[in-house]
Protein backbone atom coordinates (compact mmCIF):
# COMPACT_ATOMS: atom_id res chain seq x y z
CA UNK A 1 0.00 0.00 0.00
CA UNK A 2 1.36 3.30 -0.63
CA UNK A 3 2.21 5.80 2.11
CA UNK A 4 0.14 8.56 1.78
CA UNK A 5 2.12 12.24 1.75
CA UNK A 6 0.96 15.19 3.29
CA UNK A 7 2.59 19.17 2.81
CA UNK A 8 3.02 21.35 5.86
CA UNK A 9 1.88 24.89 5.04
CA UNK A 10 5.93 25.70 5.18
CA UNK A 11 6.75 23.59 2.57
CA UNK A 12 4.39 24.87 0.25
CA UNK A 13 5.56 27.53 -2.16
CA UNK A 14 4.68 31.31 -1.19
CA UNK A 15 2.46 32.77 -3.42
CA UNK A 16 3.06 36.17 -3.73
CA UNK A 17 0.15 38.25 -5.45
CA UNK A 18 2.53 41.64 -6.56
CA UNK A 19 6.12 42.19 -7.08
CA UNK A 20 9.01 42.33 -5.06
CA UNK A 21 10.62 45.52 -4.83
CA UNK A 22 14.83 45.20 -5.18
CA UNK A 23 16.69 48.04 -3.14
CA UNK A 24 20.44 47.80 -3.59
CA UNK A 25 23.03 49.01 -0.88
CA UNK A 26 25.71 50.83 -1.63
CA UNK A 27 27.71 47.70 -1.60
CA UNK A 28 25.54 45.96 -4.59
CA UNK A 29 25.97 50.24 -6.44
CA UNK A 30 29.74 49.77 -6.29
CA UNK A 31 29.84 46.12 -7.19
CA UNK A 32 27.33 46.33 -10.17
CA UNK A 33 29.84 49.54 -11.53
CA UNK A 34 32.74 47.11 -10.74
CA UNK A 35 31.76 44.17 -13.05
CA UNK A 36 30.11 46.15 -15.93
CA UNK A 37 27.04 45.52 -15.11
CA UNK A 38 26.03 49.73 -15.18
CA UNK A 39 26.55 51.16 -17.83
CA UNK A 40 30.01 53.63 -16.96
CA UNK A 41 28.81 56.67 -18.90
CA UNK A 42 25.43 57.12 -16.75
CA UNK A 43 25.29 59.36 -13.72
CA UNK A 44 23.47 57.53 -11.59
CA UNK A 45 22.63 57.88 -7.79
CA UNK A 46 21.63 55.88 -5.14
CA UNK A 47 18.58 57.21 -2.90
CA UNK A 48 17.14 54.94 -0.63
CA UNK A 49 17.93 52.15 -2.45
CA UNK A 50 16.51 53.26 -5.52
CA UNK A 51 18.90 53.87 -8.70
CA UNK A 52 18.01 57.20 -10.11
CA UNK A 53 19.26 58.70 -13.44
CA UNK A 54 20.61 62.07 -13.69
CA UNK A 55 19.54 65.22 -15.56
CA UNK A 56 21.63 66.01 -18.55
CA UNK A 57 24.08 69.09 -17.10
CA UNK A 58 22.80 72.02 -18.88
CA UNK A 59 24.61 75.55 -19.55
CA UNK A 60 23.09 77.18 -16.31
CA UNK A 61 23.84 74.17 -14.31
CA UNK A 62 27.30 74.17 -15.31
CA UNK A 63 28.10 77.66 -15.19
CA UNK A 64 26.49 78.13 -11.20
CA UNK A 65 28.26 75.31 -10.03
CA UNK A 66 31.69 77.06 -11.20
CA UNK A 67 30.73 80.05 -10.34
CA UNK A 68 30.00 79.06 -7.03
CA UNK A 69 32.81 76.59 -6.68
CA UNK A 70 35.57 79.46 -7.23
CA UNK A 71 33.77 82.20 -4.46
CA UNK A 72 33.64 78.65 -2.33
CA UNK A 73 36.87 78.09 -2.23
CA UNK A 74 38.52 81.78 -1.92
CA UNK A 75 36.53 81.71 0.68
CA UNK A 76 36.67 78.82 2.98
CA UNK A 77 40.36 78.75 2.09
CA UNK A 78 41.70 76.05 4.69
CA UNK A 79 38.38 75.95 7.00
CA UNK A 80 36.80 73.23 4.30
CA UNK A 81 37.37 71.24 1.37
CA UNK A 82 35.08 72.45 -1.82
CA UNK A 83 34.48 69.08 -3.69
CA UNK A 84 32.09 69.17 -7.27
CA UNK A 85 29.97 65.95 -7.86
CA UNK A 86 31.51 63.34 -6.15
CA UNK A 87 29.57 60.46 -4.03
CA UNK A 88 28.67 61.42 0.39
CA UNK A 89 27.72 58.43 1.67
CA UNK A 90 24.69 58.77 4.66
CA UNK A 91 23.96 55.12 4.93
CA UNK A 92 24.15 51.45 3.55
CA UNK A 93 21.12 52.49 0.67
CA UNK A 94 22.03 56.41 0.07
CA UNK A 95 25.56 57.37 -2.09
CA UNK A 96 24.10 60.86 -4.09
CA UNK A 97 26.29 63.43 -5.65
CA UNK A 98 25.52 66.61 -5.09
CA UNK A 99 26.67 69.61 -7.19
CA UNK A 100 28.82 71.23 -3.90
CA UNK A 101 29.90 69.97 -0.82
CA UNK A 102 31.99 71.60 1.60
CA UNK A 103 34.03 69.32 3.98
CA UNK A 104 35.86 69.26 7.15
CA UNK A 105 39.26 69.19 6.35
CA UNK A 106 41.42 65.69 6.25
CA UNK A 107 45.01 65.55 5.22
CA UNK A 108 44.16 62.56 3.03
CA UNK A 109 41.87 64.06 1.36
CA UNK A 110 39.25 61.55 1.85
CA UNK A 111 41.34 58.82 -0.55
CA UNK A 112 40.28 55.84 1.96
CA UNK A 113 36.26 56.42 2.31
CA UNK A 114 33.93 58.55 0.70
CA UNK A 115 32.81 61.83 2.56
CA UNK A 116 29.67 60.85 5.36
CA UNK A 117 27.28 62.52 6.45
CA UNK A 118 29.10 64.08 9.60
CA UNK A 119 31.91 65.41 7.31
CA UNK A 120 29.36 67.75 5.84
CA UNK A 121 29.75 71.35 6.70
CA UNK A 122 27.05 72.63 3.42
CA UNK A 123 25.56 71.11 0.79
CA UNK A 124 24.42 72.78 -2.34
CA UNK A 125 21.92 71.21 -5.42
CA UNK A 126 21.63 73.37 -8.28
CA UNK A 127 17.71 72.77 -9.76
CA UNK A 128 17.65 74.28 -13.63
CA UNK A 129 15.34 71.35 -13.69
CA UNK A 130 14.88 68.87 -10.87
CA UNK A 131 13.81 71.13 -8.48
CA UNK A 132 10.64 69.49 -7.57
CA UNK A 133 12.74 66.16 -6.91
CA UNK A 134 15.21 67.65 -4.99
CA UNK A 135 12.87 69.39 -2.77
CA UNK A 136 10.80 66.09 -1.93
CA UNK A 137 13.52 63.51 -1.92
CA UNK A 138 16.89 65.00 -1.41
CA UNK A 139 16.13 67.80 1.05
CA UNK A 140 14.12 65.21 3.23
CA UNK A 141 16.93 62.77 2.67
CA UNK A 142 19.74 65.20 3.34
CA UNK A 143 17.38 66.05 6.96
CA UNK A 144 17.22 62.42 7.84
CA UNK A 145 20.93 62.24 8.09
CA UNK A 146 21.31 65.56 9.73
CA UNK A 147 23.26 67.66 7.20
CA UNK A 148 23.50 70.69 8.96
CA UNK A 149 22.74 73.18 5.84
CA UNK A 150 21.40 72.79 2.25
CA UNK A 151 21.25 75.21 -0.62
CA UNK A 152 18.86 74.67 -3.35
CA UNK A 153 20.04 76.87 -6.36
CA UNK A 154 16.80 77.23 -8.76
CA UNK A 155 17.01 78.98 -12.11
CA UNK A 156 17.46 79.97 -14.78
CA UNK A 157 14.30 81.61 -15.22
CA UNK A 158 12.85 82.42 -11.25
CA UNK A 159 16.29 82.46 -10.03
CA UNK A 160 16.55 82.50 -6.36
CA UNK A 161 18.31 80.47 -3.31
CA UNK A 162 16.38 78.24 -0.92
CA UNK A 163 18.51 77.95 2.76
CA UNK A 164 17.47 74.96 4.81
CA UNK A 165 18.97 74.95 8.13
CA UNK A 166 18.33 73.13 11.59
CA UNK A 167 17.74 69.43 10.58
CA UNK A 168 15.00 67.38 11.86
CA UNK A 169 16.01 63.97 11.37
CA UNK A 170 13.01 62.19 13.04
CA UNK A 171 10.81 64.10 10.66
CA UNK A 172 12.97 64.30 7.59
CA UNK A 173 12.49 68.07 7.30
CA UNK A 174 14.64 71.63 8.26
CA UNK A 175 12.85 73.71 10.85
CA UNK A 176 14.02 76.71 8.85
CA UNK A 177 13.59 77.56 5.71
CA UNK A 178 14.14 81.02 3.39
CA UNK A 179 14.32 82.11 0.13
CA UNK A 180 16.60 84.87 -1.49
CA UNK A 181 17.04 86.72 -4.36
CA UNK A 182 19.55 89.02 -3.51
CA UNK A 183 22.10 89.87 -0.69
CA UNK A 184 24.92 87.92 0.83
CA UNK A 185 24.48 84.13 2.15
CA UNK A 186 26.64 83.19 4.95
CA UNK A 187 27.47 79.77 5.68
CA UNK A 188 26.43 78.87 9.79
CA UNK A 189 29.14 76.56 9.98
CA UNK A 190 31.80 78.87 7.81
CA UNK A 191 30.76 82.42 8.96
CA UNK A 192 34.05 83.55 7.53
CA UNK A 193 32.49 82.91 4.05
CA UNK A 194 30.49 85.35 2.28
CA UNK A 195 28.28 84.47 -0.89
CA UNK A 196 27.00 87.84 -2.80
CA UNK A 197 24.06 86.76 -5.28
CA UNK A 198 24.71 89.48 -7.75
CA UNK A 199 27.82 87.79 -8.49
CA UNK A 200 26.48 84.56 -8.84
CA UNK A 201 23.23 85.19 -10.88
CA UNK A 202 25.58 87.00 -13.73
CA UNK A 203 24.00 87.56 -17.35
Amino acid sequence: MAASVSLSLASQPTVRSSPVRRLWSVADFHRMAETGFLDPDARLELIDGELFEMAPIGSFHAGIVRILAEKLRFGAGNAALVDSQNPIVLDDHSEPQPDLVLLRPRSDYYLSEHPHAQDVLLLIEVSDSTAQFDRKTKVPLYARHGIPEVWLVVGPRRRHVEIYRDPQPERGAYRTRVQAREGVLTPVLLPGVEIRLDEVFIG
